[in-house]
């Protein structure tokens, strides 16, 4: 069959093409900016196209001579979300119908009966009928928590249980939940493939084990080999979803934008009421995957650095987006510029290594507690600090996050090219590159660009400019100085 993915850029979109090609589907992508899968294991057995879901004329041409279209876009906490996930979803389905797609697959939110829904729940809710009702066979699959590595909501149970052995928790840490391992999703998500033409329905999927908040973080605690966790109830709805929201955007990665929604779902029971799936998906032979496995699978991928997508891989909600701006168009004054370079004592291939594995674990090679205020201060702020590491330790692609920055460019061996997404008034890129030089050396060149926005954005960089020589000048003689000494180290 021929497949669809709107979402390949996305943590479960980049899991399911791989999947989708091992069934021996052929595959289409959809994306926003196809360089942002110009990296990928799988960039090379797949065809990507360039289109929006909010393109009526993309999806037109994106939907032709396809068999399954899987939708996996969300809005998460963009302005008006919901409506912009409403068009999405009838552009989409309208495109379908027109082209003759068979099926469309979708995943959404665990539904709690009787309940007066979240806007986040309410508007995946609605999305999944706008699919139902479209015309095209559908298949609208609903979970609540994924347990994974690198998803969004198992970052946030992650570094909650990890950083807070003693915890006041809000009432909703007491609702049930049935989590369900990412593996199990993608299952489902490539089984779907093959319905039969008749089916028009929604699934509700989970895994086997039902558990409140407040038991997967003892649990998880178990199964990481931390310490029992003391948990405080707090017995009246002091801690709302908002303000909660604010304290896992300090605790964990996860910034603001994104913590709201998940919690807002947690705010409700979500339960599957059915496993009707099981009987065009079965069960595996060894049965779904439990909680306290899951957690064992998703840790041993963070430990082996094995961790094929991440939450952080889509956009951040509010993040700046746009490229660094040509100097020459800007000659004007408004781009600020630090700029600086040092020769180093090793070949443009060992001072590039060091460049590829900046940030996360290994720091910034400056001035550590200055960077680590500033990410503090970017977390008060709603910002997604320093606290989102890297995918893989080594290797980068092109749209990885990196701390608090995003790879907007990456030529492997020469350039590495950053864009902030801190909460900074105005665009912040960083680029460093390696020059090769005669006689096995190298030289390593570091430009810092801010194009401020308004006046708040010029005094922002005459503030910080007295600390460049401590931040930026330090940066160049220590990530040299690490290059020249891993010339010294065993077995590289």
């Amino acid at each position: 069959m021929r497949c669809l993915v709107a979402g390949a850029t996305g943590y479960l979109g980049g899991r399911l093409v791989p999947a989708l090609l091992a069934d021996g589907h052929a595959v289409r992508c959809l994306a926003r900016d196809p360089a942002k899968l110009r990296d990928v294991p799988w960039a090379g057995e797949v065809e990507v196209v360039r289109g929006d879901v909010l393109d009526e004329h993309a999806m037109a041409e994106a939907t032709k001579g396809v068999d399954v279209l899987y939708y996996l876009v969300h809005s998460l906490a963009e302005r008006g979300f919901a409506e912009v996930d409403r068009r999405g979803a009838l552009i989409t389905a309208q495109a379908a119908r027109a082209a003759g797609v068979g099926r469309i697959v979708y995943l959404g939110g665990l539904r709690p009966p009787g309940e007066e829904l979240s806007e986040h729940l309410a508007s995946r809710t609605e999305v999944g009928e706008i699919f139902l009702r479209s015309g095209v066979p559908a298949a609208v699959l609903r979970a609540a928590v994924i347990i994974g590595s690198g998803s969004a909501s198992f970052e946030m149970l992650r570094y909650l249980t990890e950083r807070l052995p003693l915890m006041v928790v809000p009432k909703w840490v007491r609702n049930r939940i049935q989590p369900i391992a990412v593996r199990d999703v993608l299952r489902y998500l490539t089984g779907c493939a093959g319905l039969p033409a008749r089916v028009n329905r929604a699934f509700d999927i989970g895994g086997p084990d039902v558990l409140t908040y407040l038991e997967m973080m003892r649990r998880y605690a178990g199964v990481a080999g931390l310490p029992r966790r003391t948990m405080v109830p707090v017995p009246v709805p002091v801690l709302t979803p908002k303000l909660s929201s604010y304290w896992v955007n300090l605790v964990t990665p996860v910034p603001k934008g994104i913590a709201g929604p998940l919690i807002d779902s947690l705010v409700h029971e979500v339960v599957c009421a059915e496993h009707d799936i099981a009987k065009y998906v079965p069960d595996p032979d060894g049965g779904l995957i439990g909680y306290d496995r899951a957690v064992e699978l998703a840790l041993a991928r963070i430990r082996d650095a094995r961790v094929e997508t991440r939450w952080s891989n889509a956009a951040v909600p509010d993040a700046p987006a746009d490229p660094l701006p040509s100097d020459p168009e800007w000659s004007g004054g408004s781009l600020y510029s630090d700029t600086r370079q040092a020769d180093c004592e090793v070949d443009a291939g060992r001072l590039w290594q060091v460049i590829e594995g900046i940030g996360g674990g290994n720091g910034w090679y400056s001035f550590p507690l200055a960077w680590s205020v500033r990410g503090l201060l970017d977390r008060l702020a709603g910002g997604v600090g320093l606290r989102r590491g890297r995918r893989d330790q080594q290797r980068l692609n092109l749209g990885d996050a990196v701390d608090w920055w995003r790879v907007e460019e990456i030529e492997r061996g020469k350039l590495l090219r950053l864009r902030a997404e801190m909460k900074v008034p105005g665009g912040a890129w960083l680029e460093l590159r390696a020059e090769p030089l005669d006689g096995g050396r190298s030289r390593y060149h570091q430009r810092a660009v801010f194009l401020p926005k308004g006046l708040l954005g010029h005094a922002y960089w005459w503030a910080i400019a007295p600390f460049h020589g401590i931040v930026f000048g330090g940066m160049v003689r220590n990530l040299v100085r690490t290059a020249e000494q891993a010339v010294a180290r065993p077995n590289e």
